[in-house]
């Protein structure tokens, strides 16, 4: 059910919380996707939040984005005739992912992530990780051997071919990443990108527990 809808178009950008212009709802907004209108009259998804324009902010879910009122809600949020791209989930799922890799390549650089098994089963071992990123399509065995019991947030954002790129190998199934900024920062964008894939859990406790 939509609720107030036209609120959501008219409230200013400011404050740590927005309105999802299609059902309404009220969340934090790393927990949404803001959307701003092209010179074309297309929606254009803006996942840094930096666009100009006048911004308009979906809850990052996959039932929202393939809602059929979506078109209408831009464009009464826009006040304008707007066109919503066929692809604009798929689009959604290759941003996010492109920026979990980037944010990825930032902790590898600044040396606060380490990938493989050995090295990251130390850092988990030491109390040094607070977030362990895990391949999508690694076994969960070796997620259990990695973590044996430690309670540490664990995300499984990408397969192990594409975290092997972030790390210039084949491959990369376990990787450790220190405390800090860059680890809330690819935790949140995994929670957003879960959310638009539609997937069931985005972050647990390393224990399997949500």
């Amino acid at each position: 059910m939509l609720a107030a809808p036209d609120a959501a178009a008219e409230e200013p950008e400011t404050g740590p919380t927005r309105r999802c212009v299609l059902t309404g709802a009220r969340q934090a907004k790393e927990a949404m996707i803001r959307f701003v209108v092209g010179p074309d009259g297309q929606v254009v998804p803006d996942l840094a939040a930096r666009l100009p324009g006048r911004g308009m902010w979906l809850s990052a879910q996959g039932s929202v984005l393939e809602d059929r009122r979506l078109g209408q809600s831009f464009a009464r949020a826009a006040k304008a005739r707007v066109t919503v791209p066929d692809d604009l989930r798929p689009r959604l799922v290759a941003g996010l992912e492109r920026r979990v890799a980037d944010l990825l390549g930032l902790a590898r650089r600044a040396g606060q992530a380490v990938a493989g098994f050995v090295v990251a089963r130390d850092w988990v071992a030491s109390g040094r990780a607070g977030l362990v990123v895990e391949a999508r399509d690694g076994a969960p065995d070796g997620r259990r051997k990695l973590l044996a019991g430690a309670s540490v947030p664990v995300v499984a954002p990408l397969t192990a071919a594409e975290l092997g790129a972030v790390f210039a190998r084949d491959h990369v199934v376990h990787v450790a990443i220190m405390p800090g900024r860059l680890a809330r920062a690819i935790a949140t964008e995994t929670s957003r990108l879960a959310g638009v894939r539609g997937d069931a859990q985005s972050t647990d406790d390393g224990n399997g527990t949500g």
